[in-house]
C-alpha cells in the first residue's frame, strides 16, 4: 500500500501587512502553499519578494495579518505567542547563515542549548550534544570554541545544534552564504542526508541556484506571491 505524506506546512491565502491606510505595506499578498512531510523544499526569489517573512511564519516567529498557517493541522494563528514558542522549541529547528554560536562557549555547550531550554538534565543534553556533534562528523572539537572552527565547521555545529533535538522541520536561511564552494557542497550534502535518512522536512532559502538543486522543489516568491512552484 503507498503511503501519502501528510502536509506538515500548509498557507492557505496568507497576507502579511504592515502599517495602515494609503501607507500599507504588502510582503505576502495571499500565498497558498503546501509542504509534505519529509520534503526538502527550497525556497527563492530576489530581495522584498517575501520569501523571508514566508519563512519568519512557518517558524512561529510571525502570525499573518490575514490567512490561515497550520502547522501538523495546528492553525497557529489562534496560538498565543507562549504556544507559538513551545511549538518553535519542540517542533522546529534552525539554521543560520551567520552560523549565531556562542563565541566563547565550546562546541558541545552552543549543541547543547535546545535542550536546556526544554529542561533536559545535564547529563542528558552532554550525550545527547555529542551524538549530534558525531553525527556531523565533529565529535573530536567538542570542547573547541568557534573561534577556534572553520566556517564549515561552524556551521556543522549549528547543524548539529539544529537537529539535537530531533526536530520535524528543520529551516535553513541560506545555510551556504558565508561558505565557499567546497564547504557548500560540504554542507548542503549533509542537509540532503539528514533529510533521507533522517526524514527531517527542511526549507531552505537561498539565492543560489545550484544549492537549490539539492532540494526535491523549489518554489519561487515574487512581489509577495508564488511566482512558480514545482521543478
Amino acid at each position: 500500500m503507498t503511503v501519502i505524506p501528510s502536509c506538515v506546512i500548509s498557507f492557505s491565502g496568507v497576507t502579511k501587512s504592515y502599517g495602515e491606510g494609503e501607507a500599507t505595506a504588502y510582503a505576502l499578498r495571499g500565498v497558498d502553499l503546501e509542504i509534505k512531510s519529509g520534503e526538502f523544499v527550497a525556497i527563492m526569489g530576489p530581495s522584498g519578494s517575501g520569501k523571508s517573512t514566508a519563512m519568519n511564519i512557518i517558524g512561529c516567529l510571525d502570525t499573518p495579518s490575514q490567512g490561515q498557517y497550520l502547522f501538523e493541522g495546528i492553525d497557529v494563528g489562534g496560538l498565543s505567542r507562549d504556544q507559538r514558542a513551545l511549538l518553535r522549541r519542540n517542533y522546529i529547528g534552525f539554521i543560520f547563515q551567520g552560523f549565531n554560536l556562542l563565541g566563547k562557549t565550546s562546541a558541545v555547550e552552543n549543541v547543547e542549548l535546545p535542550l536546556l531550554y526544554r529542561g533536559f538534565p545535564a547529563d542528558v543534553r552532554r550525550v545527547k550534544a555529542l551524538e549530534a556533534l558525531k553525527s556531523v562528523g565533529l565529535e573530536h572539537v567538542a570542547h573547541h570554541t568557534p573561534g577556534e572552527l572553520s566556517g564549515g565547521q561552524q556551521q556543522r555545529v549549528a547543524i548539529a545544534r539544529a537537529i539535537v533535538t530531533d526536530p520535524l522541520v528543520l529551516l535553513a536561511d541560506e545555510p551556504t552564504g558565508n561558505l565557499d564552494t567546497a564547504k557548500s557542497i560540504e554542507i548542503m550534502e549533509l542537509l540532503r542526508s539528514f533529510n533521507r535518512d533522517k526524514g527531517i522536512t527542511i526549507i531552505m532559502v537561498t539565492h543560489e541556484i545550484d544549492m537549490a538543486a539539492y532540494s526535491e522543489r523549489t518554489i519561487h516568491f515574487r512581489d509577495g506571491l508564488i511566482d512558480r512552484g514545482t521543478r
